[in-house]
């Protein structure tokens, strides 16, 4: 079994042990609901690891629902590894467009040029090349993993969290990632990952719709800054303005998002930095 975090002996040690009765009667409760009521979403059509890739890169931070919008344009502009790499970045970006956190698109672009210049086009099924790929964390190694080949790991996304601080915590605070995961082993389907890391996640969303949200009761839960008036939103109307029309200068790119002229030249600094945009002259450009 791959395990793609790795906890403290002592905390192992401390680790709530689930007979094997409470496993049986928890994976009922949560197959039980997903044969009733289990999303269809498109990714969970295919096993294609390329296609399971862009959907778990997309959920990262960007709800069900706007992904859904996405997803299938996203595959039409690029097909696999190999038209993704290839692809002009302002083209991207168009396509990347409402879905925020530009910085994944960026990464997405690198990750598909790694791909495709050492392994062959092919996304890798080894944990450790999967997280040397730029864009790929923990939780998405083993996302991948697990929808995509199929293999017993143990990982944690914010759903899966919620179903687990829900079911055996039930008046406790503050609760660390690390005693969770040991009951997430525990408790892992591995005839079938795949149908199982998909069921948790769906009573992981039905709670936070019928039950509130057990996260907040989570020591790594943190409220998402306002969007409103922040740097994401200059940065993304700055980007948004140079995918339509380029090249500008800044004082232009200041008139059409009818931004505040410094947030704008310091978020032009540092977008060029990143390498989103480039300046020649006094005129900006992707």
């Amino acid at each position: 079994m791959v395990n793609t975090h790795v906890s403290h002996a002592k905390r192992r040690n401390k680790a709530k042990k689930l007979t094997p009765t409470a496993v049986r009667a928890f994976r009922k409760k949560i197959y039980d609901h997903y044969r009733a009521q289990g999303r269809d979403l498109p990714w969970r059509k295919t096993r294609n690891p390329y296609r399971i890739l862009i959907s778990e890169i997309m959920l990262q931070q960007t709800q069900v629902e706007r992904v859904l919008e996405k997803y299938k344009e996203f595959l039409i502009a690029f097909r696999d590894f190999s038209s993704l790499a290839r692809a002009p970045l302002r083209k991207l970006l168009a396509v990347w467009q409402g879905m925020g956190y530009n910085r994944r698109a960026l990464a997405l672009k690198a990750l598909a040029q790694k791909v495709v210049n050492e392994h062959h086009g092919r996304l890798p099924s080894d944990p450790e090349q999967l997280l040397a790929l730029p864009g790929i964390g923990k939780y998405t190694a083993g996302a991948v993993l697990g929808f995509a080949f199929n293999k017993p790991v143990v990982f944690m996304d914010t759903n899966i969290r919620r179903v687990f601080i829900h079911v055996f915590f039930h008046e406790r605070e503050n609760i660390s990632d690390e005693d969770i995961l040991p009951l997430v082993q525990q408790t892992l389907d591995a005839s079938d990952p795949r149908k199982w890391y998909n069921a948790l996640m769906d009573y992981g969303a039905m709670l936070k719709k019928e039950q509130g949200n057990p996260n907040r009761r989570s020591a790594h839960y943190t409220r998402q800054s306002p969007f409103e008036n922040s740097n994401r939103q200059v940065r993304g109307m700055i980007l948004k303005t140079l995918v339509k029309e380029a090249p500008l200068t800044a004082a232009r790119i200041v008139k059409k998002t009818g931004m505040d002229t410094e947030r704008v030249k310091k978020n032009l600094v540092q977008l060029e930095k990143e390498g989103f945009i480039k300046k020649q002259g006094r005129n900006y450009s992707i």
